[in-house]
């Protein structure tokens, strides 16, 4: 439940704290005072959209701060660890502090338990947390999908399993019979690729590439290219180094150089004798080296240099296809198994078609469970809301929640329905048509009371349930809203003093105007002010004896024991 919220600069609201706490909380005020801008403020906690023009004139910025007692382990604090947020520990609970701001400008930043988060995470903690009903909300009713979700809420766990089966069936069958006619559909478009693939794969195996073949081909094209070049300096390199023809050499320079030195007697010069023999060792290694390269551009010749030309050619289409011998490689290795697969077409369009049907069977059976169970729930649900109805000041009316068959969805092969016939006599009409505001109103809070005993929420807020009403109707809204309190938090925003009458907490949301700009407050009411906020409501007169009697005679009433 929400414990505490301050708003602050939204609206005509200046600065204000709201003690709220379990129970039901009521939340009266002039027309004007901003009691709207409480559930305003309220969704912006809960991730609505964020419209700059409801910021207070002359503010920068508007902001909503609340604390919440939730459970220290399970979904909300998933979501809030997931943000990256903390829990405070309180007892057996733990609180949650998520606050909002919204900038005159339009920008709009969210925290959840200390860390910055976005409002899409507020939201996420608004379905596990609380359900708003409001005007747009009663509308909501009216339509087909709400009216499934009302008794799917209230089927509980038979309808919860059954639905999630059928899901589940519908999935499956949904992609298994798209891959079917993909198959199907695109069954020449996938001969043609196997073709293709068959002859690329034929034609990579005729010639076989090797990893870095292309680089090596060009390296040794290039070398036989310039042979002649390389030929004459491989060989005067070779001469300078070991002459064959008695000139003067590198190698015999060196040994006689070495044989000098060898004769003297000082270590000195015999260190370096040394060095003047490795390096005539090293130069007779470079000759042998230069003697081999030459023998072998001696063997290579012409005919090597068409072949490597021939090969780098054939390759050379390989490449513009592939890009790289590596990717050529590379769908060698892959396109294999992708071939077998385009050629398995026809077999595998029997296995799937096969496996297809035997999923539909699973469909029809998970949609007859489905149906089932809806039926029997709804059954349950007529009885329920329309005994709540007739506690609801609607002793004649009958509520009528229908089963029929429709259109197959991902939620089911059921149209659902809720019908209302006002009194004795009339033909059930869906309440889409056939319940006025205040009639839809009572529904909606019927409906609430019963499936909260199935599907208990933390936090109810009621905007406005009792529009279109008053009097001994007005009277049992208040009383079922006490009723629902019981097991869980409820805040309501009324104008009626027999509603207010059942809140074991009251909260006034009081106007005050110093000349030039108005402002609002909120004050939690008790004794001698909650019976004059009573008595306004009740005659538009706080000081009025008649009002005042009449506010005493409510509060008594709501007082005494469901």
């Amino acid at each position: 439940m929400i414990d505490e919220m301050r708003i602050r600069g939204l609206g005509v609201i200046d600065d204000a704290v709201l003690p709220l706490g379990p129970g039901f909380t009521a939340v009266t005020g002039e027309t004007g005072a901003g009691k709207t801008m409480v559930v305003t403020g309220l969704g912006l906690l809960l991730g609505a959209r964020a419209d700059s023009s409801a910021v207070r004139a002359g503010a920068s910025q508007a902001s909503v701060a609340g604390v919440w007692l939730v459970p220290p382990q399970g979904a909300v604090a998933d979501i809030v660890a997931d943000a990256g947020g903390d829990l405070e520990p309180a007892g057996d609970a733990a609180e949650l502090y998520v606050s909002r701001t919204l900038s005159a400008e339009g920008r709009s930043r969210a925290s959840v338990g200390g860390r910055a988060a976005p409002a899409g995470v507020l939201s996420s903690l608004a379905e596990e947390l609380v359900v708003v009903h409001g005007q747009s909300d009663q509308l909501r009713l009216r339509s087909a999908a709400a009216q499934r979700d009302a008794l799917d809420r209230f089927g509980g766990g038979s309808v919860a399993e059954a639905l999630a089966l059928y899901e589940e069936r519908h999935r499956e069958w949904r992609r298994l019979d798209a891959e079917v006619t993909d198959l199907t559909e695109n069954r020449d478009r996938r001969a043609a690729e196997a073709a293709l693939l068959r002859e690329e794969l034929a034609e990579i195996e005729q010639l076989d590439p090797q990893p870095g073949e292309d680089a090596a081909l060009n390296e040794r094209a290039e070398k036989l290219a310039n042979a002649e070049e390389l030929r004459l300096a491989a060989s005067l390199a070779r001469t300078a180094l070991s002459s064959e023809e008695g000139e003067p050499d590198v190698a015999s320079l060196l040994a006689e150089s070495r044989r000098a030195l060898e004769r003297a007697v000082d270590p000195q010069l015999g260190e370096i004798a040394e060095a003047l023999a490795d390096l005539g060792y090293r130069a007779a290694d470079f000759a042998l080296q230069l003697s081999a390269y030459l023998a072998d551009l001696d063997e290579s010749g012409p005919h090597e240099l068409a072949a490597v030309e021939e090969r780098r050619a054939a390759l050379s289409g390989l490449l513009r296809k592939h890009g790289t011998i590596d990717d050529a490689l590379a769908l060698w290795q892959s396109g294999s198994a992708r071939l077998a697969e385009l050629d398995d077409d026809g077999d595998r369009i029997e296995r799937l078609q096969a496996e297809a049907e035997r999923c539909r069977a699973q469909l029809d059976e998970a949609a007859t469970r489905l149906t089932a169970v809806r039926t029997e729930a709804a059954e349950r649900l007529s009885a329920a809301v329309t005994e709540e109805l007739h506690a609801l000041a609607m002793p004649d009316a009958r509520i009528e929640v229908r089963v029929a068959p429709g259109a197959e969805t991902a939620h089911g092969r059921d149209d659902i329905a809720i019908l209302l016939a006002p009194h004795p006599g009339a033909e059930p009409r869906p309440v889409a048509r056939g319940a006025s505001g205040g009639e839809l109103s009572r529904v909606m809070l019927a409906i609430e009371v019963v499936i909260a005993g199935t599907d208990p929420v933390p936090t109810f807020v009621f905007d406005e349930v009792d529009a279109g009403i008053g009097g001994a109707a007005a009277i049992e809204v208040g009383r079922r809203l006490a009723q629902l309190a019981r097991s869980s938090q409820v805040i309501a925003v009324t104008h009626l003093a027999q509603v207010a009458a059942f809140a074991t907490n009251h909260l006034s949301v009081v106007k005050a105007n110093d000349g030039a700009v108005t402002a609002s407050s909120v004050t939690r009411l008790s004794g001698a002010q909650r019976e004059a906020e009573m008595a306004r409501l009740l005659s538009g007169l706080a000081d009025s004896d008649a009002a005042l009697s009449h506010a005493r005679e409510l509060l008594s009433l709501g007082s005494e024991p469901n």
